[in-house]
Formats: structure tokens, sequence, C-alpha cells
């Protein structure tokens, strides 16, 4: 089975310009985990999902303590809303992933998952000639076992 045939259509992309609220704003009214980054020519260049918005765990320069840091900024409890208030108007391309793996419409069903569980990916961009078209997400997956599209 090709990824054209179950792949989630059309993509929501966002530029690379775009804000993380304007971004988030997206994502939340279309209930996407992530979208795909495009740059000026409409080619993908990064890919930008709900973890991005999330605190990581960073060591502490000359340490070897860890602390939890947003956006780049290290965090205290008391400065989360700050420091997301902070990030509203960060370009999207200031936190969004660059190494981006995505597919075309003719791979294999059996390639994305291979990549999905090698990966560990949720989801993946499907592109032609570089500018998204699709996306496939585990979900996504459902449609084979109703052979078509009718459990949209």
């Amino acid at each position: 089975m090709k990824v054209s045939q179950i792949m989630r259509q059309p993509v929501i992309s966002m530029r690379e310009d775009d804000t993380l609220e304007e971004a988030a704003r997206v994502m939340l009214e279309n209930k996407l985990r992530g979208v795909p980054v495009v740059d000026e020519r409409g080619k993908i260049s990064g890919f930008l999902s709900v973890s991005d918005y999330l605190a990581k765990d960073k060591v502490i320069p000359f340490s070897r303590f860890h602390a939890p840091q947003l956006f780049g900024k290290f965090m205290s409890r008391e400065g989360v809303e700050r420091i997301y208030e902070e990030a509203r108007s960060t370009p999207v391309k200031d936190i969004m992933s660059t190494k981006v793996i995505s597919v075309t419409e003719d791979d294999t069903v059996e390639k994305v998952i291979d990549l999905m569980m090698r990966r560990d990916l949720n989801r993946i961009p499907v592109v032609r000639d570089g500018v998204p078209v699709g996306i496939m997400a585990r979900f996504d997956l459902l449609r084979i076992m109703v052979r078509g599209t009718e459990a949209e």
C-alpha cells in the first residue's frame, strides 16, 4: 500500500517566521500535535510538535546538575507563565526540529512503519519535491484496518 492511499491531507503547515503563539493557535484549532514548517519557497525546513513547547532537562554549565529549560531559559516554578508570555513572539524557526524525516506519496506504508518504529516518531511529513503535501501519523495507520478512508 502506498502512503498516498492513507495520508492525511491537505497538510497544514507553518512558516519559519510565524510566532509560537500563532503556531499554538493553529495547532489547537485543528487538533494537531505537530506541523511541518516551510521556508519562503514553501519547502519543508523543520517540524514543530507539541513537545517543542515543553520543558527539557538541561545540564547546568560547569556542574553535574540538571534543570528544566523552557524555550532556552532555565525555569523556576514562579517563572513558567512569564517564560511562556515572553516566548509568544518567538519565531517558530527558533525552536523547531530541523532534522526532519519525511516520505513521499509513492513510498510504502511499510517504510513509514519502519521509520516510526526505528526513530520513535509519531508523525512523518509527506513531501513532493520538498513541499509538504500530507502527513502520516500513527493514527492514520488505522485506515489500513478499515480498508479505506471511511474512518475519517
